[in-house]
């Protein structure tokens, strides 16, 4: 077998929506540059995502050099929304926290209110170095994340990928596989492991910059979504609850925070340190 490897990056610049494959990203520490700064929420500040609208998955954010993104669908003409140069923070609320960021322009706001046919917000975190702190139970002191579910990347492998479909294929509900990677929304995928390796890894580093893993990562009812066609199925959820389950949770992948900073590249070479 040869060498693992780095085989694809993906960024998600608006939370949520659709995902961009990238050949190289700037490691921060808390994420990926240009990943997860933006977020949907609705009218009370709660989080919009996937969960509860699948449409999402039909908008592209492509980044603009200054820290802003377009946003394009079919049937809309592009809008490009920057950075607020100047704003009040707003409280806004993922997963039962609060936690400050600022608004975009009002014009976002009606643009993406008149794709979903609901009213909605478009919001920025301005300051990822100290607005949302990590998980005390999985952090160091001061290590903070993105808009990201929790963590700063997730890190999955092909060959875990494929025996997934593998025990996919074999169950109730095969007609839905083989899945594709994007259904798990990863920031990084590595090549050249063996299935379900990652149990095990404590500490990974590709290229120059290396990362803890605090803890797999547990799935929710977007992997069911078909990011093309935001059309739900069953699976993976049916066969990760009868092959990977961990207490209550369905887990695929594992979650990164990085330990230094720098650029990853599609090739760089994977090790696992601990």
């Amino acid at each position: 077998m040869a060498p693992p490897v780095l085989c694809s990056l993906h960024l998600h610049p608006v939370k949520s929506l659709a995902a961009l494959t990238v050949d190289e990203a700037v490691v921060e520490p808390w994420g990926l540059a240009g990943d997860r700064r933006w977020m949907v929420v609705d009218g009370a500040g709660t989080a919009v995502t996937q969960r509860q609208e699948p449409r999402l998955t039909g908008i592209v954010a492509m980044p603009l050099p200054n820290g802003g993104v377009e946003l394009s669908a079919p049937g809309s003409a592009p809008l490009a929304v920057a950075v607020p140069e100047r704003a009040d923070t707003v409280v806004v609320e993922l997963f039962g926290k609060k936690f400050e960021v600022i608004e975009a322009a009002p014009a976002a706001h009606a643009w993406l209110s008149g794709f979903l046919g609901a009213e909605v917000r478009l919001v920025h975190q301005d300051a990822p170095s100290y607005r949302r702190p990590v998980d005390p139970a999985y952090a160091r002191p001061g290590e903070t994340v993105s808009l990201a579910d929790g963590y700063p990347l997730l890190v999955t492998t092909a060959a875990s990928l494929e025996a997934l479909n593998a025990l996919i294929s074999r169950g109730d509900h095969r007609g839905e596989g083989p899945l594709p990677m994007n259904r798990f929304r990863p920031n990084v995928v590595v090549d050249g492991t063996d299935p379900w390796e990652e149990d095990g890894w404590r500490r990974v580093a590709i290229g120059a910059v290396a990362f803890r893993v605090v803890k797999p990562s547990a799935r929710c009812v977007i992997t069911t979504i078909d990011q093309s066609t935001a059309e739900r199925g069953r699976e993976p959820l049916r066969t990760l609850a009868l092959h990977r389950r961990a207490g209550t949770k369905l887990i695929f992948g594992q979650n990164l925070v990085p330990e230094g900073t720098g650029t990853v590249r599609v090739g760089d070479p994977f090790r696992v340190l601990e």
